[in-house]
């Protein structure tokens, strides 16, 4: 299938700049991003940017016509302690954009949807998930965001498998813990890896950490998750869920012990709080699907990419 348009829906946020950022380099693809009430974001050449509310059906039309392939990555998006006192910012917003994207795709003749999904679907367990593991069976501080993914999955489902002719092919990808640059480094907004290395840079003294660190996660740089969507747009022409995450978890505790040593700060004295809002306690993800379907193999290891994004945070406006 030859793509020509591709929209990013998202495009002014992490997961949407990292992406134009490596498609632009791309010259076949005429590129088009969405932003909401951003402006100050990272613009990238090649790019033209639409100004849209995603929650407006017919904005959603506009941003799609004329497009063969949108990427849905815009969302509200937040750490663990927006999620835990105020869930409902993830349920009506993300849900209305969800909704009005597949449907203003889908009018526009779009030829193929990506959804970006995520790892909250799955129950909590202590093997690693594949892809059938998604239930409804949600980890309960992911109860809100959990359905509402869940339910977006579904509706990507329908449009691919559910209707009788002039199907769209949907593909949801289901990311790891993703970091890397461009990422949210807000206090109150970031998630677990930016807020660590923020804390180490600037030197906190003690240095708070929320919950008791032995938290297990699955992180995965932002490039490799970045080069798995390039070869699903090449290469996957039909309905599927992929798995796109490192296959390797590690604890929050393991994860500040390389910031510290690769910010040589060994003199903090560290304070977990056990008081502070934290997610699921252990999250183990299968890649395997990924690996057969679009040979996925993640190149970059967690030293190397907590180094990355320690020097682009250095050398950025975020500090």
């Amino acid at each position: 299938m030859r793509v020509k348009n591709i929209l990013v829906a998202g495009g002014s946020g992490f997961l949407g700049t990292n992406i134009l950022n490596k498609l632009s380099k791309i010259f076949e693809f005429k590129l088009f991003s969405t932003t909401h009430t951003s402006v100050n974001f990272k613009r990238i050449s090649n790019v033209h940017y639409i100004q849209a509310n995603l929650e407006n059906l017919e904005d959603c039309r506009k941003v799609c016509k004329d497009m063969d392939l949108v990427l849905m990555c815009a969302a509200n998006s937040s750490g663990a302690a927006v999620m835990e006192k105020t869930p409902l910012v993830h349920l009506g917003p993300n849900i209305r954009m969800n909704i009005n994207m597949t449907e203003a795709a889908y009018e526009a003749g779009v030829k193929k949807f990506i959804f970006i999904s995520s790892n909250t679907v799955y129950p909590h367990v202590d093997f690693s998930v594949k892809e059938e593991d998604a239930s409804f069976d949600f980890f309960e501080k992911y109860f809100v965001v959990g359905w509402m993914k869940r339910f977006s999955e579904i509706i990507m489902e329908i449009y691919s498998k559910k209707i009788k002719s002039n199907k769209m092919i949907t593909i949801v990808v289901r990311p790891g813990n993703l970091y890397g640059p461009y990422d949210k480094f807000d206090p109150e907004k970031s998630k677990v890896i930016p807020s660590l290395i923020k804390k180490v840079v600037e030197r906190q003294n003690p240095l708070s950490i929320w919950g008791d660190g032995n938290d297990l996660k699955d992180f995965l740089y932002i490039d490799d998750f970045v080069d798995s969507i390039i070869e699903i747009i090449s290469k996957v022409n039909q309905y599927i869920i992929l798995n796109i995450a490192s296959g390797k978890s590690v604890t929050i505790k393991e994860v500040l012990d390389i910031i510290i040593k690769l910010e040589k700060a060994e003199n903090l004295k560290i304070n977990f709080d056990a008081s502070k809002p934290t997610m699921i306690p252990k999250r183990l993800i299968n890649i395997e699907k990924a690996s057969s379907v679009i040979n996925f193999n993640p190149k970059i290891g967690l030293e190397e990419g907590l180094s990355k994004t320690i020097s682009w945070y250095r050398s950025s406006d975020n500090k």
